[in-house]
């Protein structure tokens, strides 16, 4: 699971590339043309530089159209918006493109060159770096952005509320793209474009309030006209709840998920704390928290460690991308009063493994895998500062600063993926390290975003910068099922496709059936993690919706003695309601630890085994960051059930999951708590 429109882009990118002529005469109406891109030094030390995101800015026509109007459109027909995508040049510098297919001869692309999801967090870029620096250019642009993105909202009709996703240079709306994404047409109902339109409206409001009444007093109408369309989708739902693999998950999610939805509470957040007497825009807010908060998933030491899930469709499927659901939660909480401790989840439980198992993988589906995008590791910044605004809790904050760093090199490159001096954000990197050099108006959003966020707090700053490449990271194991040694009746299965309609095989799957076994031979390296500081077994099953009987797991020690893990269940999922697939493919506890000394991890079933994976989880799970100029910075997460797992000759703290101190590590042993970090120095 990979961002929407990058799926749609790997599949188009070599003819795009082939069909951007360098003559100008070939290129599309206000197209600016293949430009090197020319550093302009951020001002006074500053790490955030807009000298890239204003070069993808194109000034783009409104013409009067039924349906579609904005603030002062006779007096100023036109408005900003930023190129969907930048290709790099081999030269250097960029060649900013559209989605999809260009037709020459028009200028029109199959998608558009600009849609509403980047014109959206565009602007919020601007209001941002307007409220962090006080240029007054960066208000002015973020409102020639903000025109845009409601003219692209239906003003009037059966739609009204929702709004067009893609726009092409000359200033028509394509509201059916090619290919065909969901709404189609992409106005006929809510839609992760609609929820991104609140989020800007509402961050906009406060800001324009004391600047520009009559123009906030627009943006107001407009979120009330977002919200009327919401209410004819999932907030006309509030209170139905349907089941997802036995999961009771809230029916009343946008576009069903609680990463489009925690956009649009960004959004509302900011609008009620500006204007607390609005009870449409309250009414929203809560029961929008309400719905995300219910999207918690695992524990401490059960995947996925307190993560907000990001959609009702499937129960073993987080990504990174859109993971702003806990800092909308941690941000709402202080106008709810609640939410906070979902939030503090996500934030302190689950981060710390996310980071100490190799990063924001844009997917773990259930295993971590994926390229890695600005998108993902912006949201786990802003979800840890805004849970640390909420709790006062100083460690998230440090946590915060570790999680940046990726930005910086703490990476599967090692290399940064920002650049100051030009205000580049690159557009991916792979497991294998290797580098998408474009750089589109997502990623450069969003690496932004996260500047701004350093610049509010040059301590943090300093942190993030300091690290010099990818962390060492001692994390889950996972060992594959195939390579396993099978006896009795048992195959290994490679389906023709990985994905199941809402998770991944890691390739192929050990199927065993009753009386057959399965048996993990560990390596001398996994049987050092286990033994310094604990583990525990979690076999990653398709677990079926009917009974299937079970499987008894046991471990072997060097001298051929067994001890029990425990028994897992095989099936008994129930009905799949509103995911894809019967059953569920996920990692399931096994009650016991394993003990030091284990050799082997065996499984006898006694029924019918679907196995993936066997995924084993250290005690301690860790990742050592290197700094500029020598050392290091080392992030520990605990899962251990009992204040176990201790944290060696090093200097620093421990921390609660909620970031509150719980004490020194000073060259001594401390231990660490299931559910704790700590963060040192060496």
């Amino acid at each position: 699971m990979i961002n929407r429109r990058s799926l749609i882009r790997s599949a188009v990118l070599t003819s795009v590339a082939a069909s951007a002529a360098p003559a100008a005469a070939a290129l599309p109406p206000s197209h600016p043309g293949a430009h090197p891109l020319s550093p302009e030094r951020p001002k006074d030390g500053r790490l955030t530089n807009l000298s890239h995101l204003r070069f993808l800015l194109a000034e783009v026509p409104l013409s009067v159209l039924d349906g579609h109007s904005t603030h002062g459109l006779s007096e100023s027909p036109s408005g900003l918006a930023p190129w969907t995508y930048a290709d790099h040049l081999e030269g250097g510098g960029f060649d900013p493109v559209g989605g999809g297919e260009l037709d020459e001869a028009t200028g029109h692309w199959t998608q558009g060159a600009y849609n509403a999801d980047d014109i959206a967090r565009a602007a919020i870029v601007f209001l941002r770096a307007h409220t962090t620096f006080g240029d007054d250019d960066d208000l002015a642009t973020a409102r020639g952005l903000l025109r845009t993105l409601t003219y692209l909202q239906v003003d009037s009709g059966e739609f009204a509320g929702n709004v067009v996703l893609w726009m092409q240079a000359d200033g028509t709306l394509n509201r059916s793209a090619a290919p065909v994404e969901l709404p189609d047409p992409s106005d006929s109902d809510e839609s992760y474009w609609l929820a991104r339109t609140i989020w800007a409206l509402g961050e906009a409001v406060p800001v324009y309030a004391a600047q520009d009444p009559d123009f906030a007093a627009f943006l107001i109408d407009r979120l009330h006209l977002a919200l009327g369309a919401l209410g004819r989708a999932s907030l006309g739902r509030y209170g139905h709840w349907q089941e997802a693999d036995g999961t009771s998950v809230p029916g009343w999610l946008i576009a069903d998920g609680a990463d489009a939805t925690g956009e649009a509470v960004l959004g509302l957040t900011a609008a009620v704390q500006a204007r607390p007497r609005d009870r449409r825009l309250r009414r929203a807010l809560d029961r929008y928290s309400e719905g995300i908060e219910a999207m918690t998933s695992g524990d401490v030491a059960e995947w996925p460690y307190r993560a907000i899930l990001p959609s009702t469709g499937s129960q073993s499927l987080w990504h990174a991308w859109g993971g702003l659901a806990p800092a909308a939660l941690a941000a709402a909480s202080t106008v709810t009063g609640n939410g906070l401790e979902a939030a503090v989840g996500d934030a302190g439980v689950f981060t710390p493994q996310l980071l100490t198992s190799g990063g924001p993988y844009n997917a773990w589906s259930p295993a971590p895998d994926e390229s890695q995008i600005a998108y993902g590791a912006q949201s786990r910044v802003e979800g840890l500062l805004r849970t640390a605004d909420a709790t006062c809790g100083q460690g998230l904050r440090e946590l915060a600063a570790l999680a940046a760093g990726w930005f910086f090199g703490a990476n599967p490159s090692g290399e940064p993926a920002y650049d100051p001096a030009t205000g580049v954000t690159i557009d991916g990197i792979e497991p294998d390290g290797t580098v998408n050099l474009n750089s589109g108006a997502e990623s450069t959003i969003h690496g932004l975003l996260a500047m701004i966020a350093l610049d509010a707090e040059p301590r943090l700053a300093r942190t993030a910068r300091c690290i010099s490449g990818r962390a060492q990271a001692r994390g889950m194991l996972w060992l594959p099922a195939e390579d396993a040694e099978l006896s009795g009746d048992a195959q290994v299965i490679t389906p023709d496709s990985s994905w199941t309609g809402e998770s991944n095989w890691s390739g192929s799957y050990a199927l065993v059936a009753e009386g057959g076994s399965v048996s993990f031979k560990l390596e001398a390296d996994q049987r050092e993690v286990i033994d310094a500081g604990g583990a525990t077994a979690h076999p990653v099953i398709h677990r079926l919706a009917e009974d299937a009987g079970t499987a008894l797991w046991t471990t072997i020690d060097g001298d051929g003695s067994r001890t029990e893990l425990g028994v897992l269940e095989l099936g008994g999922i129930d009905d799949r309601g509103a995911t894809e697939w019967d059953g569920i493919l996920k990692p399931f506890p096994l009650e016991s630890e394993i003990p030091n000394g284990t050799v082997a991890i065996e499984a006898v079933v006694d029924g019918h085994l679907e196995l993936d994976e066997l995924m084993i989880l250290p005690g301690i799970t860790s990742a050592a960051h290197p700094c500029r100029g020598g050392g290091e910075i080392i992030l520990r997460a605990a899962s251990v059930e009992e204040d176990a797992a201790t944290v060696p000759g090093e200097t620093g703290s421990a921390f609660t999951a909620d970031g509150e101190r719980l004490g020194p590590i000073n060259r001594g042993r401390r231990s660490v708590p299931a559910g704790a970090f700590a963060i040192t120095t060496r």
